[in-house]
């Protein structure tokens, strides 16, 4: 029998660690160690460091973090602290032991001006609070020199937490019509397949060891492109709900965080490694509706 991987899993109750738990295909690889902030504040140095001595894991994987993007421009200490400083703290603490981290981070690093699919070597340049500290994140891990690899994703969704899938679904029921922005461009991304992708590093790092010697960054999101507007108009096909989704303009719907009009993230680098048959994002839509009325019915 293979022994099984010791994964450290950190913000494990939100919606990426739900579906990364919740994975049947590596139940027989995978003993999960689940941590949210009462287990483990991974803004504590000390903290991190003694608990990474005691459980002794094989692999960490980071999900905590502070995503509320419009929050962060009151909250930006708070923010630093969680998106930056917490991954660092994990990053050196795992270093220390030896073990590989992989560290979740966004597309809103970019300011979202370029109009071509963004690989891993453009230029950062977040324009929003959240961006930055996101960023900053980033920087701190690549300086730590271990065993790191950096996923930025986008437009993350489940049938998990709250996110734009459920409340689209929420509104949908209550409302005849709701506005949605068409002029902001990205991949919608399923949480179920970013798990998986993750999965597919901790996989790939299991029968090639050693192979992680530096921090790398890598890019993930369902293929094809889609503006939120897409995405609306698509969960409500999916569900049946005849909810009327009009177009607005970003200038329409005013928020305290300016969004990246284009942030389309080229997967290239990944899919050459790891998973060259990513889902297209209208698909694994559809595949969270269908889980989504299965979690409803067991409740």
């Amino acid at each position: 029998m293979i022994k099984k991987l010791k994964i450290l899993l950190t913000g494990a109750n939100g919606q990426l660690g739900q579906a990364l738990m919740h994975l049947p295909d590596f139940s027989e690889m995978a003993e999960w160690m689940p941590t949210d902030y009462l287990e483990l504040d991974i803004t504590d140095y000390q903290a991190v460091d003694l608990f990474i001595g005691q459980v002794s894991p094989d692999f960490i994987i980071n999900c905590a973090a502070f995503t509320a993007v419009d929050l962060a421009e009151k909250e930006y200490e708070k923010a630093l602290m969680l998106n930056a400083n917490g991954p660092e703290n994990l990053a050196i603490a795992a270093k220390s032991a030896g073990i590989p981290l992989i560290h979740i981070s966004t597309d809103y690093v970019f300011a979202g001006q370029h109009w071509k699919p963004y690989v891993e070597t453009d230029e950062p340049n977040p324009q929003s609070a959240y961006g930055k500290t996101k960023l900053a994140g980033e920087q701190a891990l690549l300086k730590t020199g271990g065993k790191v690899i950096i996923i930025r994703t986008s437009w993350l969704y489940s049938e998990y937490g709250k996110n734009f899938f459920l409340t689209m679904l929420r509104l949908g029921k209550d409302k005849d019509s709701i506005g949605v922005v068409l002029d902001q461009i990205g991949s919608p991304t399923y949480a179920g397949d970013l798990a998986m992708g993750l999965m597919k590093i901790v996989e790939y790092d299991y029968q090639h060891p050693g192979w992680i010697n530096q921090p790398e960054i890598y890019h993930f999101c369902n293929t094809g492109i889609a503006s939120w507007y897409d995405l609306s108009m698509a969960i409500m096909e999916i569900s049946g709900l005849p909810c009327h989704i009009y177009p607005l303009g970003t200038e329409q719907y005013p928020l305290p965080a300016p969004r990246p009009a284009y942030s389309i993230l080229d997967t290239k680098k990944f899919r050459s490694i790891f998973w060259s048959e990513i889902p297209y994002w209208k698909t694994s839509v559809k595949y969270c509706f269908e889980k989504y009325l299965l979690m409803q019915k067991s409740i």
